[in-house]
């Protein structure tokens, strides 16, 4: 075996080992997790939250069995294919065994390190992004048609994984315009390369026009209650924290594209750099949506710097390059992962918000980060919903009717009675049951809105009850409340459709 398959190897064994260590065992999954797993007991070519490819991960995972372990996995398998992806590019710019090393280091001590631990549609949407660029790099230096259609394949698969690919598109796109690839736009294989990624997407456009284009809805109510608390100076910052360890060869690649020669031919990625950020501050985009635009301008990096450092003094600062991403990594594996216990946090809270870690979706600082916060009180609310439920069950068909994904996915995973809790929030608003007639009724409220329940749907049941809530002080969903309701007093499912029509009502 070569001594750079062995290197490689190593780099993609130390990802999958270090990606099961930075977990505390302290913590659930975390909400959106919840939600993509359900999706496997629901084959759709699209979601009101993700595009289809989700679903059938989770599928696979549902036939290994379930568990934490291949939850975690893919994920993790992500992130290590886009290692091997970011030392393919090097290879194919030119660079030595240091250049590869060099790469593989930044790509492995990086925010990535973060993302690939949720189980969410970010860590392939990364590799989708590494991929498309690495396809366009093969083009542009072979010249051979069947890169375009490797770059259609892939960008159809990251689409349907997540929707983010568009930006990707929206940078490129003027960059090659404005290079001398433009000549692409007359090459034939571009379009019949273009009208194949259309066909393998056109099912999910088809869904999204079935279903009157929920994802409009959802990036609408998204610009509502989120985006519009994204900072753009706030944006700025992240991404330079992101890859902080790894500042130096990006750096050097977009300055290697200006002004290195054998780079000549892809100094349209030093303008697509720049249109995607900007288009990504236009839109308010979270700032996780630009991880992906990184790593394929750490390969140029990697590579330009292997050759000026690469005789006469210069050559002693190369072992220092490999360093820096270690040096940064040691003191952000306290903050940028759920490796510490909440009440760790609490007690170093300072480190946390200096970094920003405990500013959430609504604008403010929490005591501890809002992913973390999302992977508490789940196993509590499932258990606590499993023992309400095997009580009230035997006097008649039971619904349990959450307020949000996260616990009716939650419900899901963990129950021990079979439960197929469902929410108005989210998917879940197509997945009710209506053909059964419902007696009873377990409702899952959030905190702020409890006090209004009982008042609410009592009237509708024999007997009504708050019977339990989450207690752990940590958790995002901390105060949720039980309410327990049986004996129906007329068939609820009406009242249930006329809600299930509303929600689904996006005019």
């Amino acid at each position: 075996m070569k001594k750079r398959t062995l290197i490689l190897a190593g780099f993609i064994i130390l990802k999958f080992l270090i990606q099961y260590l930075v977990i505390s065992p302290a913590y659930d999954l975390q909400r959106d997790e919840y939600l993509h797993l359900d999706q496997a007991h629901h084959p759709a070519w699209g979601y009101l939250s993700v595009p289809p490819v989700t679903s059938w991960i989770s599928y696979i995972i549902l036939l290994m069995g379930n568990s934490v372990f291949w939850i975690k996995f893919f994920p993790a398998l992500f992130g290590a294919i886009t290692i091997w992806i970011i030392w393919k590019a090097i290879e194919t710019l030119g660079g030595d065994l240091f250049a590869l090393v060099t790469g593989a280091t930044c790509i492995t001590f990086s925010v990535l390190l973060g993302l690939n631990t949720l189980y969410q549609p970010n860590s392939l949407d990364v590799l989708c992004w590494a991929a498309f660029y690495y396809c366009v790099i093969k083009y542009i230096k072979t010249e051979q048609p069947r890169w375009l259609y490797f770059g259609a394949v892939v960008f159809a698969a990251g689409f349907l994984n997540k929707y983010n690919m568009v930006f990707l598109l929206l940078g490129i796109a003027p960059a090659m315009l404005i290079s001398p690839q433009r000549k692409i736009f007359t090459q034939k294989h571009f379009y019949v390369a273009l009208a194949l990624g259309l066909i393998l997407i056109s099912p999910n456009l088809l869904w999204q026009y079935q279903n009157s284009f929920p994802v409009v809805h959802h990036m609408k109510e998204l610009a509502e209650r989120q985006l519009v608390h994204v900072d753009r100076v706030g944006f700025l910052k992240s991404q330079v924290l992101y890859f902080i360890g790894s500042s130096v060869a990006i750096l050097a690649g977009l300055f290697a594209l200006l002004f290195y020669k054998p780079f000549r031919p892809y100094r349209l990625f030093f303008g697509s750099f720049f249109f995607t950020i900007f288009i990504f501050l236009y839109f308010r985009a979270k700032d996780y949506y630009a991880i992906g635009l990184y790593p394929i301008y750490i390969s140029f990096g990697a590579v330009y710097l292997s050759h000026i450092l690469a005789t006469g003094w210069q050559r002693y600062l190369r072992p220092v390059l490999i360093i820096i991403p270690l040096l940064f990594f040691i003191p952000m594996y306290q903050v940028a992962f759920p490796n510490n216990s909440p009440e760790y946090i609490m007690q170093h809270q300072e480190r946390y918000q200096r970094l920003g870690r405990l500013r959430w979706e609504d604008g403010r600082d929490h005591d501890i980060p809002q992913d973390y916060a999302d992977m508490l009180g789940w196993k509590e609310l499932a258990h606590k919903v499993d023992s309400i439920y095997t009580g009230v069950a035997a006097s008649g068909k039971t619904l349990v009717l959450c307020d949000n994904y996260g616990q009716a996915g939650a419900i899901n995973y963990y129950t021990k009675q079979g439960i197929k809790a469902v929410s108005f929030n989210a998917d879940y608003v197509n997945w009710f049951d209506l053909s059964v007639p419902y007696t009873n009724l377990i409702r899952v409220k959030d905190y702020q809105e409890q006090y209004e329940e009982l008042q609410e749907s009592a009237p509708f049941f024999q007997t009504g009850v708050a019977a339990d809530s989450i207690t752990n002080r940590f958790a995002r969903e901390h105060g949720a409340t039980i309410f327990v309701f049986t004996g129906a007093k007329v068939d609820i499912r009406e009242r249930l459709r006329s809600e299930i029509e509303e929600e689904k009502n996006y005019e």
